[in-house]
């Protein structure tokens, strides 16, 4: 039987509901690590299965550079507002728009594959679908804009 002790680290971690990560350790017979690799495979199995519904709400999150020479704009989409109401959805929308704001991609299919700035081990893409499975919505970039003065489009 799964402690709640056990419970509340692993959905500290993941993300994932509590009766999500009961079942995981259950399955895993305990096993902290097995548990947890369970929950982020079916996360993204939940978080693929979700791709094609329709993300309407969101938000979009400005970053301005130090000195103010550099600005980004990022459309950050999920299924519903209360899921971008959420905390995590909103420091993502913020890591997101940093990310373009220093790495200059041309588009969004650039930006999902871009290794992200503050750990060389993940892409943009893969905080995107990270978050998709933690919150079980679509959770996707729409559009992005980088602006820097001097310098035309």
């Amino acid at each position: 039987m799964a402690g709640a002790r056990e419970v509340a680290k692993l959905r500290t971690e993941t993300g994932a509901g509590v009766m999500d990560c009961k079942r995981a350790l259950q399955d895993a017979a305990g096993d902290y690590e097995k548990a947890k690799s369970l929950l982020k495979e079916r996360g993204l199995a939940r978080a693929a299965k979700t791709a094609e519904r329709e993300a309407n709400q969101g938000a979009v999150e400005a970053y301005i550079h130090a000195g103010g020479r550099i600005g980004a704009l990022v459309e950050l989409s999920s299924e519903t507002d209360f899921v971008a109401r959420n905390q995590d959805f909103k420091d993502l929308a913020r890591e997101i728009a940093m990310q373009v704001a220093a790495m200059e991609p041309a588009d969004v299919d650039e930006l999902l594959g871009q290794s992200y700035i503050k750990d060389a081990g993940r892409t943009i893409g893969d905080l995107v679908t990270a978050l998709a499975a933690s919150t079980g919505e679509n959770v996707h970039v729409r559009r992005i804009a980088r602006f820097e003065l001097g310098k035309t489009s």
